[in-house]
């Protein structure tokens, strides 16, 4: 079960975070939500099992990261659905969730444990999310260093 600090409940991102997010059932979905996130609305981004960012990501930043990881699902989740990211509002999100399609178990959170999303967009300053023995696996932690540091942006 993922450990959120005390005060993380009380926040805006732990309170949508914990709360009811909607399913991008098919990858036309997908790419329609992706369409209508603002590049430059203030998002954070945040690969979990990492120190949360301080600040929000620059708009070329967000843009790539978008791209870069719609790549990465249709690549490695190879279902005719897409069915792994989720967010609080589908028309104007706050919070995205993303779910690695190489460590799914039960993404939908019907498990006893639940896996934690592998990414989180979010337009609230993010909240360190841990789980014990969860750590980033190593080729995500590569992927996600070479993101930030502008590789194939």
């Amino acid at each position: 079960m993922p450990i959120i600090p005390e005060a993380a409940p009380t926040s805006d991102f732990g309170r949508i975070l914990r709360g009811i997010l909607y399913s991008l059932l098919t990858w036309q979905q997908l790419s329609e939500f992706w369409s209508r996130i603002d590049p430059a609305a203030g998002w954070y981004l945040y690969a979990v099992g990492e120190t949360p960012p301080d600040t929000p990501a620059q708009t070329a930043q967000v843009e790539a990261f978008i791209r870069q990881i719609d790549e990465l699902l249709r690549r490695d989740h190879e279902e005719d659905y897409c069915g792994i990211v989720y967010a609080d509002d589908l028309q104007h999100p706050r919070l995205v969730k993303i779910y690695d399609p190489n460590h799914l178990g039960s993404s939908c959170g019907s498990s006893k444990n639940p896996p934690l999303p592998g990414w989180i967009m979010s337009r609230m300053r993010p909240t360190e999310i841990q789980a014990k023995n969860n750590s980033l696996p190593a080729n995500r932690k590569r992927w996600w260093q070479a993101f930030l540091s502008g590789a194939d942006s």
